[in-house]
């Protein structure tokens, strides 16, 4: 397994202090006469300056900010927050049905059970009951229908967390709820037929498509059912709340969207937006579970501190976890295509079945998503893509990492090895011929795929490096002389939309501030969620400012410093903040050239235009010519020149936009692309199989910082790995979630990585597009790599007919599901005459 380099996390040293009168060799007479000027005013002004070089800018392999927090135990998440001695515990009282209705529910008889301070349900809340973040239909409390197993009912609050939760218990077993069940909805693909959805269906069609099927000289028909994956962050839902003295709070919350979260909580207590501050540092995980569905537990805190006074904290037991937040969208896949003797594609249609669970959510935008990378890296031709959005009675489905995309993209990968099957052809061949290519590069959105050149030589990389055609041959003869252990190999490419597919969300904001000491510190609306987020971006501000990455200090994100915020999320939080950083710098650099050019004007002046800030100084002219002044003294210097230095920041994407009418448009800024080849080994009697060895290939453009980004890359795959794999989500006939905890639910472990596992960042391709210094982003993207897997999977059963004939295999591909596509392709094979 690949190891990162180890990285230096100890300060340089400081320099010795300079003596007020002395003239360092690289201070000019101006800016000596500027310090001589500031002696004695420095004195009980403010802080001296600490000199600063300009090491650890974006661009290099740092560690993470909070790395040694985090392996010393310093990090405070919620839990670790030391709360008001008054503070008050919640417990949440969920169905236990999937369908009915509420018929009865005392309240009363709740608080009055000992140790209870109060209680609250859907009659006590007083400004908004219903909290969905884009569309209705996600109530705070059940008011009569009951529409999942495990919607919360109320909550307790009493003086510690199991008074509450057994208070819980207690008032269930009193009988104070009574509910009327009723047959639930399981089924997307019945809900679909029976037209049950939570947002309409949606196409996007280019082309005769029909005639293209019809035209065709091999038509391929597939289906596949894609699982969906709980988020299984180490942190669960947590968040703490303290009333303020006039009608708001204070939220402390691990969230990936405080704006939403503060305008939530508002509007359930009927307080304006400024009445209410969210604080999050930092999050122990989050994958897109914390987008939106971390605000209902900070809206049931808010209304339980206002309510009683006191500071309110909420935080879900693992299972409760489980049961009552959404996942990953399971999906129902369709396709028929008509591909030409080659195996290349000329058209035909996909259709996409989101379960969306019972509301909306974000599922309108979730199945947009899975919609635009049905493509994924190949051409469709002429072709058509529909999208469902069924309605089920499960937990309301929600953002996971890659939004949609990853199951989009399964069903064009799993037509490529029935395509390959088909026509004889090794998939990879295949894949290579269907890539998007001059002449055929718009998707069927109409969106032009950029950086061609970049995607074929990828590929081409990673097929030569990871000696794919001589690891095919070698095993093709294992295989023929193996009957029951057969090997597969798989390589898949991976093109992701780099965007939120809403357009206003693709903006953001930051604050910057210069202290007299010449240190800054940085605030943006994005968070932290172990991904370096924070990390980039003091980056980004040590670059622009020319100073060592220790000058820099970021602070916890807050509604009160950057307004309006979008979440952290789409693989956007580095593009967007780090831009809306970068700005802020901008702006203070120019007004710090402008006072420059001014002050230190002795006789002649400092070269305007050809000012810069490096290795702690500001530069002026070249050569013989240049001028240095030192960081901290132009600070200072600005400073008693009563000069700002503070500034704001604010960055929106150009150029994208989306007809949902048409179906048509440009979603996304640009797309980053990957590869990954996976080797793996099947037990065909027992469906047992291990992957032996991953080579992956990743496209980041001019890499931020490459460690993380490396780590982004690994961490992204093996997520991917369990989802397709081991991470199996089960329910009872009547909808309760089963698989609700780490013993029946298998998250990947130390034991499940590839015993051979290399990642390469790919170098010499800065991103096409006006990025952050040419990156692109790296969130989402690796996720898909692990498709990889799944495909060597089904390539390795296809040797069981002979490579004629590439087997169904239903994800997450379990042993037993593996065990089953065995046996049937078995059982063809013996029926075939």
């Amino acid at each position: 397994m690949r190891t990162l380099t180890r990285l230096s996390t100890q300060a340089p040293e400081a320099a010795p202090a300079q003596a007020p009168d002395t003239r360092p060799d690289d201070l000019d007479s101006n800016a000596a006469a500027a310090r001589r000027d500031l002696e004695g005013r420095i004195q009980g002004s403010g802080p001296v300056a600490r000199e600063t070089l300009g090491q650890g800018g974006a661009g290099s392999a740092r560690a993470h900010e909070s790395a040694i927090k985090h392996v010393t135990g310093r990090a405070a998440y919620i839990d670790d927050l030391k709360v008001p001695a008054d503070c008050l515990h919640l417990a949440l009282a969920l169905s236990p049905v999937a369908h009915g209705r509420l018929t009865r529910l005392d309240l009363d008889r709740v608080r009055a059970l000992p140790g209870v301070v109060d209680a609250v349900g859907f009659p006590d809340v007083p400004g908004h009951t219903d909290i969905g973040p884009v569309f209705p239909g996600d109530p705070l409390f059940v008011e009569e229908e009951v529409s999942y197993a495990g919607q919360v009912l109320f909550a307790v609050a009493a003086e510690s967390h199991r008074a509450a939760r057994e208070a819980v218990k207690a008032a269930l077993d009193a009988g104070v709820v009574e509910i009327d069940e009723h047959p639930a909805s399981l089924d997307a693909v019945a809900a679909t037929e029976r037209g049950e959805f939570v947002r309409p269906t949606h196409v996007q069609e280019r082309g005769d498509w029909a005639a293209s099927l019809e035209d065709a000289a091999l038509t391929v028909i597939g289906e596949q059912f894609v699982g969906g994956q709980e988020h299984f962050y180490l942190e669960g839902q947590a968040c703490l709340v303290t009333p303020t003295e006039d009608e708001g709070v204070v939220v402390h919350t691990s969230n990936q969207h405080p704006s939403e979260t503060q305008k939530l909580v508002a509007e359930v207590l009927g307080v304006p937006l400024h009445a209410v501050t969210v604080e999050v540092r930092r999050m122990g995980g989050g994958f897109g579970g914390k987008e939106t569905q971390a605000s209902p537990w900070a809206c049931m805190a808010a209304l339980v501190s206002r309510r009683t006074g006191r500071a309110a904290k909420l935080r879900l037991p693992r299972g409760e976890d489980m049961r009552v937040t959404g996942k990953r969208h399971p999906f129902h896949n369709r396709y028929r295509l008509g591909v030409d003797a080659q195996g290349v594609i000329q058209g035909g249609e996909i259709t996409v079945i989101g379960d969306c669970g019972y509301s909306p959510d974000l599922s309108d935008a979730i199945v947009d998503r899975a919609m635009f990378h049905a493509d994924n890296a190949y051409s469709l031709g002429q072709a058509r893509v529909t999208g469902h959005r069924a309605r089920t009675h499960f937990a309301s489905n929600t953002a996971f990492r890659g939004f949609g995309g990853p199951q989009g993209m399964m069903v064009i990968e799993a037509a490529m090895d029935d395509i390959a099957r088909r026509v004889g052809e090794d998939p990879l061949t295949i894949r290579k011929r269907n890539l998007y290519r001059q002449g055929r590069d718009v998707t069927h959105y109409g969106q032009s795929v950029e950086q061609l050149g970049l995607l074929h030589e990828l590929v081409a990389r990673l097929e030569a490096s990871s000696d794919y055609w001589t690891r095919r041959s070698e095993i093709a003869a294992f295989n023929a002389q193996s009957p029951v252990v057969k090997r597969g190999l798989a390589l898949t490419p991976v093109k992701f939309g780099i965007s939120f597919t809403a357009q206003h969300l693709n903006q953001a904001g930051a604050l910057l501030h210069v202290y007299t000491d010449g240190s800054v510190q940085i605030n943006h609306g994005g968070t932290e969620m172990g991904q370096g987020l924070h990390t980039k971006i003091c980056q980004v501000v040590a670059r622009e400012l020319g100073l060592d990455l220790d000058a820099v200090r970021i602070t916890a994100t807050r509604t009160d410093k950057v307004p309006n915020t979008s979440p952290t999320a789409a693989s956007s939080g580095a593009d967007l903040n780090g831009m809306a950083a970068r700005d802020a710098c901008l702006r203070l650099k120019e007004r710090l050239f402008d006072f420059a050019a001014e002050h230190f004007y002795q006789g002649h002046a400092l070269d305007r235009e050809g000012m810069r800030l490096e290795d702690g100084h500001l530069v002026a002219g070249w050569g013989k010519s240049e001028r240095r002044i030192p960081w901290g003294e132009l600070v200072q210097t600005a400073y008693f020149g009563r000069v700002s230095l503070s500034e704001k920041g604010f960055y929106a994407t150009p150029l994208i936009h989306y007809d949902r009418q048409t179906g048509q448009g440009r979603p996304f800024y640009y797309y980053a692309f990957g590869a990954a080849v996976a080797e793996v080994r099947v037990d065909t009697l027992s469906g047992e199989y291990r992957v032996e060895g991953v080579d992956i290939l990743h496209d980041v453009g001019d890499s931020l910082n490459p460690a993380i980004d490396a780590g982004q890359v690994e961490g992204g795959f093996i997520q991917g790995m369990g989802w397709l794999t081991s991470e199996e989500l089960r329910w009872n006939e009547g909808g309760r979630l089963i698989s609700d905890g780490p013993a029946t639910y298998k998250i990947p472990t130390f034991g499940d990585l590839p015993p051979r596992f290399n990642v390469a960042l790919m170098e010499g391709h800065p991103n096409s597009m006006a990025s952050l210094y040419r990156s692109k982003a790296v969130g989402e993207p690796p996720f898909m790599l692990a498709i990889s897997v799944w495909s060597a999977l089904r390539d390795a059963l296809a040797s069981l007919t002979d490579y004629r004939e590439s087997p169904r295999l239903d994800t997450p591909a379990t042993p037993e599901r593996v065990l089953m596509a065995a046996e049937a392709l078995r059982h063809r094979g013996e029926s075939t005459p």
